[in-house]
């Protein structure tokens, strides 16, 4: 029988990287008027398959520890690769964020986010009255 973390554990590793991606894109937003910023995404659907395989970014770095009392430390991307978005119009102090493309991104990433936490809480409804007939 799963155990709960198995069973939610895409999930929650879905918004672990939702989260990230809604991150990355408010910086895209905050840094709109920041001459030569370069926008940054990454692709999800990547990020995903790498999270749920258990690999870490391609070409992450693991830290060195020097004394087994030292926490180990990893990549500071996790599973997503960064990476610069595609320019479709260049300011002509070089920041390539595009504000409409950066609002609709950041709509649709929230929305998915909002689907995910939706189906967690549907796993564990159903969790809790798969308990509540048995303990009938």
């Amino acid at each position: 029988m799963p155990s709960i973390q198995d069973s939610v554990s895409v999930y929650s590793q879905a918004l672990d990287l939702r989260a990230q991606r809604h991150s990355v894109l408010a910086s895209n937003i905050a840094n709109a008027d920041t001459p030569h910023y370069k926008a940054r995404d990454f692709d999800f659907s990547q990020a995903m398959q790498r999270a749920t395989s258990g690999r870490s970014d391609a070409g992450g770095l693991s830290m060195s520890r020097t004394n087994g009392g030292h926490l180990s430390g990893g990549a500071t991307n996790g599973f997503a690769k960064l990476m610069y978005r595609t320019e479709s119009q260049s300011a002509v102090d070089g920041n390539t964020v595009d504000m409409d493309v950066e609002r609709t991104q950041i709509t649709e990433n929230a929305m998915q986010y909002q689907v995910l936490t939706q189906l967690i809480s549907d796993k564990f409804r159903g969790m809790r009255s798969a308990l509540a007939s048995t303990n009938s």
